[in-house]
């Protein structure tokens, strides 16, 4: 099948080539036979109504330096590309909300979007874990202070987290003693103009903070346990933790068949579950990683999976 793929990320010269999901879906495009284009979020704009971009024309390699060429920029039309993948780190600030409307324009006119713009905009990753409140820890999203510090008292040991955050920056533990909790909601609700989340410590995270992949609706049957280094809370592979790929658990499969019908229905191909222990912590459907590792371990490839999702789709188009 002959298509072009559009990839919307952070600058390629920034990834780590042997850990980046992007890159692995760029590899597996091109595999494919597919035509590879790349931009920025600066690339993409208006005009006259028509969603356009800069494209740049990329041939990718596996490999640890020198892995990607540009040999052409056009500017195209969004909606003539085939299938544009949306993977642009959080935060979701304005800009990205942008780009959303007019990957929406783009879908409109024939593109293929994933993960569907429209779900970007309506899912938050750590919002919408509350369209599944019991298969999630004690939760709190405020910006009051009074809530947070009544959810303290109760649960007495709890996470404090910005709504936005990517990687576990500005993730916080508070133990029972309360120490530094009213900087922390400060600081997190930026003196109460913000929502910040608060949620029950679980200290299995001791054994990893799972990723659980799900593409499609399928549960990928091995997942990656991001383990805390000493004296950490937090097991983010950004925040210095270590992966550990393992199979999955019977729990973590119920977890994410509970919510697949869900994204099935919102057209979202592509997620990332954060779990610990038996709940559900995050719903990562922007940018989901941690592909690489899990396949590099098991010699399975995600990415073909993926791609089969989207040629179904693209066959079913034409």
């Amino acid at each position: 099948m002959q298509y072009t793929v559009g990839v919307i990320m952070d600058p390629i010269e920034a990834i780590t080539p042997y850990k980046d999901t992007s890159l692995a879906m760029m590899l597996e495009a091109q595999r494919r036979g597919a035509t590879v284009v790349y931009f920025e979020l600066k690339d993409l704009y208006l005009e006259n109504g028509k969603p356009m971009g800069l494209a740049k024309t990329v041939t990718v390699k596996d490999q640890p330096a020198d892995f990607y060429e540009i040999t052409e920029t056009n500017a195209v039309h969004l909606g003539d590309i085939d299938v544009l993948l949306m993977r642009k780190d959080p935060p979701f600030d304005s800009e990205f909300l942008y780009a959303t409307q007019m990957l929406s324009l783009a879908q409109d006119a024939g593109a293929l979007v994933v993960n569907n713009p429209q779900a970007l905009r309506d899912y938050n990753e750590k919002l919408f874990t509350s369209y599944f409140p019991e298969h999630i820890p004690a939760t709190l999203v405020a910006n009051n202070q009074v809530p947070i510090r009544e959810f303290h008292a109760k649960y007495q040991d709890i996470i404090c987290k910005p709504l936005d955050g990517m990687g576990g920056a500005s993730i916080f533990r508070v133990k029972p003693d309360g120490n530094n909790l009213g900087v922390i909601i400060e600081t997190l609700t930026h003196l109460g103009t913000r929502y910040m989340m608060v949620q029950e410590y679980l200290p299995q995270i001791k054994d990893g903070d799972k990723r659980v992949l799900i593409v499609d609706g399928e549960v990928i049957p091995y997942c990656l346990a991001r383990l805390p280094t000493k004296g950490e809370t937090r097991g983010n592979l950004a925040a210095g933790g270590t992966g550990r790929p393992q199979p999955i658990s019977e729990s973590d499969r119920a977890l994410a068949e509970a919510i697949a019908p869900t994204l099935k229905e919102n057209h979202i191909l592509f997620v990332g579950l954060d779990v610990i222990g038996n709940k559900i912590t995050e719903i990562n459907i922007t940018s989901p990683t941690c592909v690489r590792e899990i396949e590099r371990h098991f010699g399975i490839n995600i990415m073909a999976k993926l791609f089969e999702a989207i040629e179904n789709r693209l066959a079913l188009k034409a």
